[in-house]
């Protein structure tokens, strides 16, 4: 159920609502819009549209939810979610390029690509301390050092940086070193670490499970969203298919229909989904035609020596290509690069 305020409703009267809300035993998350407040009721709430709610002065209307994604949904809120990450917007205007290389591999490296992502105007850097890989004895990232390494590169290089995280243990540590969080394919549906997640005060990406539908992936940000992290991005990163020609089949249908479903913004990481460094380019400009409000690009100074993913990282001077073949594309589409 969700209880929409009129609009410049008094910050008293909604503390007011969502006590009485408690009373029922019943769980209020409250989200503010640019014009007015919804509140989202979790529990048992049959029954209570009828219940008196609408006749509270400062409500305007009660609406029941349908999706099982009721947080997520656009049934719950119509407007567009637009995360701040530090001065970068996710999902209004700005069409968002988060790129750097795969992991953090030692202090050279980390600095080399900060200087080059700043230089092509990269807001966001990409890089993991730790690295959830497939063989126990590839490169596992740096973890903790690389995550005092990704700090020092914000302060010195002055550029915001994101890394993935995969066990609750690490997500305060990370969160105090980072300026995005981001939870991989592999850990989509690892609970413990989503409900974690939503407890900080840090927008998280989150990636679409390698076999998971829609559904399943929007169940998944509902439990970063109700435990009160509402700075959420979906990323579309390709799902496994029969096909062999490329690493894994990129659903671009899906960010169709997530920007139907959702009020969530949405990109994309081609990288993972081409394996192959001479696809990135074609499925980026897809990307951004079909409607991402932005992308997730691996990019390494040296690819040749990359400890992970050196097949998929773009050359330097192929982000810079790439950066300025995508304007026109944006600019058809009412965004900005």
């Amino acid at each position: 159920m969700i209880i929409v305020l009129k609009p410049k409703t008094k910050k008293k009267e909604i503390e007011s609502l969502i006590e009485k809300i408690k009373k029922k035993g019943l769980k209020p998350v409250a989200f503010e819009g640019e014009e007015r407040t919804a509140i989202h009721v979790l529990g048992d709430t049959k029954g209570e549209i009828g219940n008196g709610w609408s006749s509270i002065q400062c409500v305007e209307k009660v609406m029941r939810i349908l999706k099982p994604y009721k947080l997520a949904s656009k049934e719950h809120n119509s407007q567009k979610t637009v995360v701040r990450v530090g001065d970068a917007t996710i999902g209004g205007n700005d069409f968002v390029v988060i790129a750097g290389p795969c992991s953090v591999e030692n202090e050279k490296q980390i600095m080399e690509s900060a200087r080059l992502m700043k230089d092509n105007g990269i807001k966001i850097m990409r890089a993991s301390a730790f690295k959830p890989r497939t063989s126990p004895y590839s490169f596992q990232g740096m973890g903790i050092g690389g995550l005092k390494l990704l700090k020092k590169v914000r302060e010195k290089i002055g550029i915001l940086v994101e890394t993935e995280i995969m066990d609750v243990r690490d997500v305060a540590i990370a969160a105090e070193h980072v300026d995005l969080l981001r939870i991989g394919a592999r850990n989509m549906q690892n609970f413990d670490l989503l409900k974690e997640v939503g407890k900080v005060n840090k927008p998280v990406t989150l990636k679409r499970g390698i076999a998971a539908t829609i559904k399943e992936f929007l169940m998944a940000a509902e439990y970063i969203l109700m435990n009160g992290n509402k700075n959420v991005i979906l990323c579309e990163r390709g799902i496994r298919t029969f096909e062999t020609a490329y690493r894994n089949t990129l659903d671009l249908a899906a960010v169709a229909i997530l920007k139907k479903e959702s009020h969530l913004p949405v990109i994309v990481d081609p990288s993972h989904a081409a394996g192959n460094r001479d696809l990135i380019a074609p499925l980026c400009k897809a990307s951004a035609a079909v409607g991402a409000d932005g992308l997730l690009i691996e990019v390494h100074p040296n690819p040749e020596e990359a400890l992970s993913d050196g097949a998929q990282s773009l050359y330097p001077e192929q982000l810079t290509s790439l950066l300025k073949e995508l304007k026109p594309i944006c600019n058809a589409v009412g965004r900005k690069l």
